[in-house]
């Protein structure tokens, strides 16, 4: 079952348009976005889930006039990824059909939106996803990790990385090459990564043991040196960190 973004700025229309995707057998699920910004958080969500993923999405229903960024440029920005999601013009303008399947676009359906022609738009849709080659992995590679970079997925080497910094509903994953920001909670990865080496020093840093030069005691105070960064050691979290760096000399 297809699992679907609907963007468009008119709420009317937005509601209408999910309204009619949810009715169709073919959807599994279908979520809605007010402006393309709004879309490019939800798809970037999705991209970090993976294409197997619970947050993963397999096409886009996509007016065009919107204020800002229009349809036409998230489409163009899409085109960018390394397996975009499939995109579906939905809009009132016949004017802009030849520039949308220059985009690749599966169909575009003019606005009002009859039940049946937006059927067929998902039958399309639906063949296209199910024809695609499809990498029998049920699980996100565990060796890489998927880091969007001006709209371009890259994946980074976990090893690679030498601590995770929480930053509200996001984490910093440092390299000694530079950062990246992810849109993953730190717990989340504290529990991925445990079996790779990564333990959790303090509430808002997860840092790789075989980056950690030095650990440092000072006045009661724990940290460790990790490059050339220090990081503080909490106290609930240095007996285990303790125990674990002897375990590994």
């Amino acid at each position: 079952m297809l699992r679907a973004l609907a963007v468009d700025d008119e709420r009317p229309s937005l509601e209408e348009l999910l309204y009619l995707l949810n009715a169709d057998p073919r959807i599994g699920s279908a979520e809605g976005a007010g402006d393309a910004t709004e879309a490019l958080r939800r798809i970037n969500r999705a991209l970090e889930s993976g294409p197997h993923g619970p947050e993963s999405i397999d096409v886009v229903f996509l007016d065009i006039n919107m204020p800002g960024l229009d349809g036409l440029d998230l489409a163009r920005l899409l085109t960018g990824l390394a397996k975009p999601p499939l995109v579906v013009f939905v809009t009132a303008h016949e004017d802009f059909a030849v520039q949308a399947f220059d985009l690749k676009a599966v169909d575009y359906v003019l606005k009002p939106v009859r039940k049946e022609r937006l059927a067929e738009a998902v039958r399309r849709a639906a063949e296209l996803r199910d024809a695609a080659p499809r990498i029998p992995v049920s699980e996100p590679d565990p060796d890489h990790i998927p880091v969007e970079l001006g709209g371009v997925t890259r994946f980074v080497a976990v090893e690679d990385i030498t601590h995770v910094e929480a930053q509200g509903d996001y984490a910093r994953l440092h390299t000694v090459r530079g950062s990246h920001l992810v849109r993953i909670p730190l717990s989340t990865l504290e529990e991925r990564w445990r079996s790779r080496g990564f333990v959790r020093i303090h509430r808002r840093h997860l840092v790789a043991l075989r980056h950690i030069g030095e650990l440092r005691l000072d006045a009661g105070t724990v940290s460790v040196m990790v490059g050339a960064e220090e990081l503080q050691v909490s106290r609930r979290h240095a007996r285990e960190l303790r125990d674990l760096l002897m375990r590994r000399s």
